[in-house]
């Protein structure tokens, strides 16, 4: 019994290790969420509640979950209106995306002035 024990034990000890080995260093987003606390860029508080500023984020994003070319990580940027103007922010696959959403913007946005500040991702 005490050799089963202590078989099963070394075997666990040894898979706990093997996984640890495997896992990736996680990304360091220190430098982007100073910048987001620093008052100088928009977030997502940012954004107004007056019905029109609402109406031309629900725009924006409708567009972009209805094109079926970009990625997940282009639908999920940040949109942020306020007083008519439009933020654009978050990471993209590419420079391809990041011309893609800015058009579909400008198109849904009607008269709102919009700003890109999308970043290209870099591959690894």
């Amino acid at each position: 019994m005490k050799r089963i024990i202590l078989a099963l034990t070394s075997l666990s000890a040894f898979s706990l290790a093997a996984l640890a080995g495997n896992e990736k260093a996680k990304p360091d987003n220190t430098a982007t969420n100073q910048r987001d606390r620093s008052g100088e860029t928009k977030t997502s508080g940012d954004q107004s509640n007056s019905p029109a500023d609402l109406k031309t984020t629900q725009a924006i994003r409708q567009a972009l979950m209805k094109d079926g070319e970009l990625s997940t990580t282009a639908k999920n940027i940040k949109v942020i209106t306020a007083k008519g103007h439009v933020t654009l922010r978050g990471p993209v696959k590419s420079a391809q995306e990041k011309a893609k959403i800015d058009q579909l913007a400008k198109s849904a946005a009607g008269a709102a002035k919009i700003e890109n500040q999308l970043e290209v991702q870099r591959s690894n």
